[in-house]
């Protein structure tokens, strides 16, 4: 029986597995990747860590994919995080499970998750060609091969897994979607999803950079009647732009159609503390500095960078005695203790986006195979199709599942 020839384009997370897992199924598989070398993405993911799935089952994983989770039920069938682990175990790579249960190698180096992947490839006789692909050769409504360097190299199968719009350096600049729309695929609108946001709101200078640990965040939707439409808790930071940290990035995949002004976020600066301990603090601190100004009171309360940002939304005068402090005035700051509010302006652009939202309509892939309904031998795996996760290791997951499928399809 000849073998098939599959080209398989990307080598990231989605590309790589893909290019494993059909090799393990026979097919003699190559793999272009158009960077020096692969797993560019993979390097910087979980700030150079990896959380690289998350110790769940198949149902939760799909309950944390906003963007068509039900897609992805065959895939995480297949290929369920307990896979994910076990494949990169047996394969020499020591895990571990930490909060929320997200799931980084023990050395927390990504590079080690990139050399796991290497090291299976090459067991398998991948073969990884460092060049890039300038188009999908399609002929009678079916693959004929990829272009190479104005050359056409046939292939049986080619699977696309060159990413979304995310980070272009490393080398996500949308190819695949391209090459899905010559085959007459149906391309979602690319918008950023996991993305630092935009305030209304002045960010000052001196602010920016600081991270605040263990803060509530809530999320309105002012054109919905102010309905909380998230929740989170967790680490913000503050940049001169506007907001990012893990809970702004996961709030993000909730904020659709960004118009300035029409989403609202709420952090609460003191969730060990209910309204009323709080309140019973403030007077406390105020009684305890009668002779002292306001900006002496927020010190207390608040890093001082933070404090003209406080003081311009409940509009109290720094220079004000403690002494001489209202009640209203005092509500006003136990409010933004509570509740600071944030006016969302826009998101940040999509090249800063963790992962993209949008791409290859998932109608016309079969979700058993991840193959094309509309081209034969057209295979398709990760960012580039139109599924998109939160944060904690799902959106890998989703990688690597619909990576196998495409691989063994």
């Amino acid at each position: 029986m000849n073998q098939r020839r599959v080209a398989v384009i990307g080598g990231g997370a989605a590309g790589m597995m893909a290019a494993v897992f059909g090799a393990k199924k026979g097919d003699a598989v190559t793999v272009f990747e158009k960077n020096a070398k692969i797993g560019r993405k993979l390097y910087i993911t979980g700030k150079g860590r990896c959380n690289l799935t998350n110790c769940c089952d198949a149902k939760t994983v799909i309950e944390n994919v906003p963007t068509n989770g039900r897609f992805l039920y065959s895939a995480l069938r297949r290929f369920s995080p307990e896979d994910t682990m076990r494949f990169f175990e047996e394969n020499g790579l020591s895990l571990k499970v930490e909060r929320g249960n997200r799931v980084f190698p023990v050395s927390d180096k990504a590079a080690d998750v990139v050399d796991t992947l290497l090291k299976a490839a090459k067991q398998e006789g991948v073969r990884i060609v460092f060049r890039q692909v300038q188009d999908v050769m399609i002929e009678n409504g079916a693959v004929k091969g990829v272009l190479v360097g104005g050359k056409m190299l046939p292939f049986d199968k080619v699977i696309i897994a060159s990413g979304g719009c995310s980070y272009p350096k490393t080398g996500s600049t949308g190819d695949g979607y391209r090459f899905a729309e010559t085959a007459g695929h149906t391309i979602i609108p690319l918008t950023p999803s996991l993305v630092p946001l935009e305030t209304v709101e002045m960010i000052d200078r001196e602010a920016s950079g600081l991270l605040l640990k263990n803060i509530g965040l809530t999320v309105q939707d002012t054109a919905k009647g102010n309905k909380t439409i998230y929740t989170d808790f967790g680490e913000l930071q503050l940049m001169h732009y506007g907001v990012s940290g893990a809970v702004i990035l996961s709030a993000s995949a909730h904020i659709k159609e960004i118009i300035s002004g029409r989403y609202r976020l709420l952090l609460d600066l003191k969730p060990a503390l209910s309204e009323e301990k709080l309140n019973a603090r403030l007077l406390r601190e105020i009684g305890n500095r009668k002779k002292e100004n306001v900006f002496s009171l927020m010190r207390s309360l608040l890093p001082e960078v933070m404090i003209p940002l406080m003081l311009r939304i409940t509009q109290v005068s720094k220079e004000k005695g403690c002494s001489e402090i209202t009640k209203e005035e005092r509500m006003k700051i136990l409010c933004c203790l509570k509740a600071l509010p944030l006016t969302v302006s826009a998101a940040r652009p999509i090249e800063e986006a963790i992962v993209t939202s949008g791409g290859v309509c998932v109608k016309e892939i079969d979700p058993k195979t991840m193959g094309s309904k509309l081209c034969r031998g057209l295979y398709f795996a990760g960012e580039v199709i139109d599924v998109d996760a939160y944060t904690g290791g799902f959106n890998l997951q989703c990688a690597f599942a619909t990576g196998v499928l495409a691989g063994e399809g």
